[in-house]
């Protein structure tokens, strides 16, 4: 059997119950097992099967497994609680091709409908196409309606052909967007499910609860009791009878009822023996709040959750929280219980945790469910994002993820679920150093900060700089309708006040569109005498609480106008101070849905909101807070209103040769390295990647021959010497530019001959480019974010400026198209006046199939294109570099716990 690294360890996933599964490659000793899971099917399952109901069949099935490696057999097997429940298998033999396998597929007896065979052929469908097959048949008897309708909900299509009562089906297994949407839909009901027991508990049991006030076990009992949770409670304690009025027993298995929920607030030695503890008697979910645990604790503590199917919150975590009414769980140990409310919170830290629940209560923002992730064994951010687009309660997400354990499959869900919630992050760890000293271009240029800002824009997350600026940001998106647009007016009773409020909308990239004619005189009409009606509207420190209000209602009803900023100072002039114009505000009709935010500059909290007539309004103590958070608005309207993207095919492309040369290379060079440029061409057709003309020469006399033949209509051509390891030809002054005639040619190589001689392999001729705009493109592999493609400004200017965009693969045309329009240089390649633009479709074109290449080949570790030239007529890599790494990446979008 050919086992792949996929499939080769034992991997834990949920099934559509939310119960957990092993998956792993079936074993010559499972024989045994596998023969008792075709004994104990019934006849009838039997004949669905084998298509008879001999027993030998299920024999001749069972020893199978047995098949040594190279027979093109590959088996997965289902495994719970010791014993294999489901078994997958593939056979590439006679009559299929190398690309072509022959699937079956067996669930033990009342096992169905779980599940159980969907998951597993998924697990078989990736260890397949990690081994390049590209089709699955299938043969069943047309009365087998279930397997039938196994294959037709993968999300593939599938061909059937009916041949009497046998169905032949084939299954292209080509990753489509149908077919990961499939997987998503199962995976996240199958998630939803598991979270039941850990959010909507009916029993918990706390246990390390103490009698003295001051433990953490303590606070926890204390919070589900005064929290008034609705089912039954219980603590652990060997000695104590009760505990804050709470029923204590000695030990789990004393319990009178098992609990779905365990809270474990032990030292960390005995977490993990607590925790098999609460296996055993049936526990479905632990949240551990302890903290402190070794690897040897932390690998036993997830063992006994998988062992057990028990999902786990934390360890070192400050708890979790569900508001709904008939739960009412607070197993946190904060110091006030969260207010019921729609908010979602999911964090790492237990102080951020604390921070955010002060922020949304001193806001009024209640929480559907809060919890604390802490080292995050197992429950993550995707989890929750999850559970929150299913709640029926939660819209609003706010998140603070120090780690990503499978960023692609975060960014798909978090690219759904804010269709239909914001999510808002602190985009924490900024100032982490950046691979700066890294050998190319490209890795030079991708810090962590990038990649995770890549992150965040594709999946529509709102990441914001600190948790200060988070809030502002919530408080608006919780309370006012989305801006259609960034069109800002301004309205202050200070003139002054208001300038600043302008140019804090300008450097947030808001626009202030002067007022047409008509709306001037309207404005005029109901202010007071000296007003000023550009924008900002200055409408006097002598404006009353009706004149405030009636100009607010204009300037929202008017259809080029998208947000109104309301700048207050308090003061003596009117009878009209402070306070009543703030009341004149939140009276203010706004008839037409329009975003309203206030600066009030004696207020001595950053925000609040406000009770209106409508809702709420948001009220800063700043106006750069209001600009960052209208602009964080404005930035949420343009996502919703693009379509969502799709990522093209390309069918030009050939990957399985491009895979071929990669085999080449890492045979020859098992610990990988650079390409040299003949390699690099070739990988760069396999992907119709435009690359200028060349000529690889080793001698003198080549040379000259080859610019002979590539010089273009000014002769000019380019000679650049290549040796193992070089990476910046400027650097080491190893080309020449700008050579014409065969004396200067043959006087450069001679040149690269004296100076690079004992290392150098042969140089690269090329015609002289044209002139046009030179831009940067590349790829770095991240071990956790997979593929990340860089744009930018190109040449020699690439560090300097370091004018670089990202975008993780696999991109979609929008993220192709937003890459090009990121970095500042952007407008060069746009056109000027008396300039056309640049081929931007080419370009758009080069990014896709870099992308395509860097999905399709996990052991690229680095692409370095630089200088990438543009022109109205075309685009052309002229420099390119390529390091291969022996590396297998897992399927991201595979299931599977962590």
């Amino acid at each position: 059997m050919t086992a792949t690294p996929e499939s080769a360890e034992r991997v834990h996933a949920l099934l559509t119950d939310g119960t957990t599964v092993c998956v792993r490659h079936a074993r010559p000793d499972d024989r045994k097992a596998v023969l008792r899971l075709y004994s104990e099917m019934s006849d009838a399952n039997l004949r669905l099967r084998f298509f008879s109901v001999s027993r030998r069949s299920a024999e001749q099935a069972a020893a199978r497994i047995a098949q040594p490696a190279g027979s093109g057999y590959h088996a997965l097997v289902a495994e719970r609680g010791g014993r294999i429940i489901g078994i997958a298998e593939y056979q590439a033999g006679p009559g299929n091709t190398a690309e072509s396998a022959e699937i079956s597929l067996a669930v033990g007896d009342g096992r169905h409908h779980r599940g159980v065979g969907t998951l597993l052929l998924e697990h078989l469908i990736s260890a397949a196409r990690a081994q390049g097959v590209r089709t699955f048949t299938a043969d069943a008897l047309a009365e087998n309606h279930e397997m039938l309708k196994v294959f037709s909900d993968l999300g593939l299509h599938t061909e059937r052909r009916f041949d009497g009562p046998e169905v032949h089906c084939v299954i292209p297994l080509e990753e489509t967007e149908d077919y990961l949407r499939s997987v998503e839909r199962r995976g996240r009901a199958a998630d939803v499910a598991s979270l039941v027991p850990l959010l909507r508990p009916r029993c918990i049991a706390v246990i390390g609860a103490g009698r003295r006030p001051g433990s953490v076990g303590r606070a926890v009992l204390h919070n589900l009791s005064t929290g008034e949770f609705t089912g039954q409670l219980y603590a652990v304690n060997p000695v104590a009878r009760s505990i804050l009025g709470v029923r204590a027993y000695a030990a789990v298995s004393a319990l009178p009822r098992v609990p779905e929920l365990a809270v474990i607030a032990v030292p960390a030695g005995e977490v993990a023996g607590v925790a098999e503890e609460c296996g055993r008697f049936g526990v479905r979910a632990l949240l551990v709040v302890s903290s402190g645990l070794d690897a040897c604790q932390a690998k036993e503590l997830l063992v006994a959750c998988r062992e057990h199917d028990m999902r786990l919150v934390g360890p070192n975590c400050l708890g979790l929280a569900n508001t709904e009414e008939r739960v009412r769980l607070d197993a946190t140990f904060a110091a006030a219980h969260p207010a019921p409310g729609s908010a979602g919170v999911a964090v790492q830290s237990g102080g951020v945790g604390i921070a955010l629940l002060g922020g949304l209560q001193r806001l009024g923002i209640g929480v559907s469910s809060f919890v604390s992730l802490g080292d995050k064994y197992d429950v993550s951010g995707n989890d929750l994002l999850q559970w929150w687009e299913s709640d029926g309660r939660t819209d609003l997400a706010l998140l603070h993820l120090e780690s990503f354990g499978n960023p692609r499959a975060f960014s798909r869900t978090a690219r759904r679920v804010t269709r239909r919630m914001p999510i808002l992050t602190v985009d924490a760890g900024r100032t982490e150093a950046g691979r700066r000293a890294a050998a190319s271009h490209t890795a030079a240029a991708a810090t962590t900060t990038m990649t995770r800002r890549a992150l965040f824009a594709q999946a529509g997350v709102t990441a914001t700089r600190t948790i200060p600026e988070l809030l502002e940001a919530a408080a608006l998106l919780h309370s006012q309708p989305l801006p259609a647009d960034g069109r800002v007016v301004v309205v202050t009773n200070a003139g002054g006040a208001g300038v600043l409020a302008a140019d804090a909308c300008a450097e947030a990239g808001l626009v202030l569109p002067p007022l047409p004619s008509g709306l001037v005189d309207d404005l005029l009409d109901v202010l007071p005498p000296g007003a000023s009606t550009v924008n900002p509207v200055d409408a006097t420190a002598a404006v009353s609480e009706g004149q405030l209000r009636a100009c607010v209602d204009r300037l929202a009803a008017h259809d080029g106008i998208d947000a109104v900023l309301v700048v207050l100072v308090p003061t003596a002039v009117a009878t009209a101070t402070g306070d009543v114009l703030v009341k004149a505000l939140t009276h203010a009709s706004t008839r037409r849905a329009r975003t309203l935010a206030a600066v009030l500059l004696d207020q001595d909290v950053p925000v609040r909101l406000l009770p209106s007539d409508n809702g709420r309004v948001p009220a800063y103590a700043d106006a750069q807070a209001a600009a960052r958070s209208l602009a964080h608005a404005v930035e949420r309207a343009r996502r919703l209103a693009r379509p969502s993207g799709t990522v093209p095919v390309l069918e030009d492309v050939d990957t399985s040769r491009g895979r071929a040369v990669v085999d080449r290379f890492l045979r020859l060079h098992p610990d990988g390295g650079w390409l040299d440029p003949r390699a690099c061409a070739e990988l760069l057709g396999c992907y119709r990647i435009p690359q200028s003309p060349w000529a690889w020469v080793e001698t003198e006399d080549e040379a000259a021959w080859a610019a002979d033949r590539l010089k273009g209509p000014d002769g000019h051509v380019v000679l650049k010497a290549h040796w193992p390891g070089l990476v910046h030809k400027t650097a080491q002054h190893a080309i020449h530019l700008d050579l014409r005639g065969d004396a200067q040619v043959r006087a450069a190589f001679r040149d690269f001959d004296v100076r690079f001689g004992h290392v150098m392999t042969g140089a690269v001729v090329q015609p002289l480019a044209p002139r046009g705009i030179e831009l940067f493109a590349g790829v770095v592999q991240d071990e956790v974010f997979g593929p990340l493609i860089l744009f930018g400004l190109g040449g020699t200017a690439t560090e300097v400026l370091a004018d670089h965009a990202a975008r993780l693969a696999p991109l979609t045309d929008l993220d192709a198209q937003s890459l090009i329009t990121a970095p500042r240089c952007a407008p060069l390649l746009l056109g000027r006046e008396g300039t056309r633009p640049l081929d931007l479709a080419g370009l758009e074109q080069l990014l896709l199939r870099l992308s395509r290449m860097a999905s399709d080949l996990p052991q690229l570790a680095e692409a370095d294109f630089n200088p990438v030239l543009a022109r109205p007529e075309g685009v052309t890599a002229l420099d390119t570099r390529l390091r291969l790494v022996p590396r297998h990446a897992p399927d991201p979008y595979l299931r599977r716990l962590r």
